[in-house]
């Protein structure tokens, strides 16, 4: 009898370790600006290019690779939106032709359509978390991708020709790091869509003074994601409460957790005259 009870013991021990690790903040060493690799970048230019005003701004191709890829001219565009994926997207996952509303580089051309006198930029710029472990769970990741979020959103917002009006998008975990970046991005509007969660109680806790709108379709899967916060251990508050303080766009006829995008969508018109400095909610 004792030594089951003593596993037994050792098991919960290990648990509570386990659990205690989880739950203390994890550095991540913070990411620097993507580089831009010539082969990278032309292998990249010409996998996307489908008769359209693709420019590969950033190619770096160590590791799973990171990206940063326009539709249109940032440089000059009235309007400069940056998009910013969640989990498990990389150099090699940020496109599908075949199913091109599952995956950003299909979001952003979706939204190059809809929107006038707008460039979509699509920041691949972080190592993303890679399925629905401790890191999605987790700010880690997020945390170090900050700094170069906010020299990208930066660099956009200071050029030669001024300011456009820049929105910032985040979906999924790319809502949590557009959240924990707030108050270092020289945007004029945030969206959050499909957030886990805000890691601060409100709006304003972002201490930002741009707008923030959230949305989050009705069969979306992240609604199951519990709203709770244990050390660094899930996101917190959920940015589509009305407490929360957000703008809520409507996400109606969203299908699952990648369809926010998709042709003929009221979310997708609704973030279309938001980033076209209108508002419709």
């Amino acid at each position: 009898m004792r030594f089951p009870l003593i596993a037994s013991l050792v098991a919960l021990f290990s648990l509570v370790e386990a659990l205690a690790v989880l739950v203390q903040p994890a550095a991540a060493q913070s990411v620097g600006p993507v580089g831009l690799d010539a082969p990278c970048a032309a292998a990249l230019a010409a996998r996307l290019t489908d008769g359209d005003d693709v420019r590969v701004l950033g190619c770096d191709p160590a590791g799973r690779g990171r990206a940063v890829v326009a539709l249109g001219d940032p440089a000059t565009a009235p309007n400069v939106v940056v998009l910013v994926p969640g989990a498990d997207i990389d150099l090699a996952t940020l496109d599908d032709p075949a199913h091109p509303d599952k995956r950003p580089f299909g979001w952003a051309r979706s939204l190059y359509s809809d929107a006038p006198d707008t460039a979509v930029v699509l920041w691949v710029g972080y190592p993303t978390p890679q399925g629905l472990g401790r890191d999605a769970a987790t700010g880690r990741l997020a945390r170090a991708a900050v700094p170069a979020l906010a020299e990208e959103v930066a660099a956009l917002h200071d050029r030669p020709v001024g300011p456009p009006h820049l929105t910032v998008i985040g979906h999924s975990y790319g809502a949590v790091v557009v959240t924990l970046a707030a108050h270092e991005l020289a945007a004029d509007d945030l969206v959050l869509l499909a957030s886990p969660g805000a890691r601060v109680d409100d709006v304003a806790g972002l201490h930002t003074t741009a707008r923030v709108f959230a949305a989050r379709g009705p069969d979306d899967w992240i609604r199951f994601v519990p709203h709770i916060e244990l050390g660094d251990l899930g996101h917190g508050a959920d940015p589509v409460d009305p407490w929360f303080g957000a703008v809520r766009l409507p996400a109606g006829d969203v299908v699952g957790h990648d369809g926010y995008f998709r042709a003929g969508t009221a979310s997708l018109a609704a973030m279309a005259a938001v980033v076209s400095s209108g508002v419709r909610s």
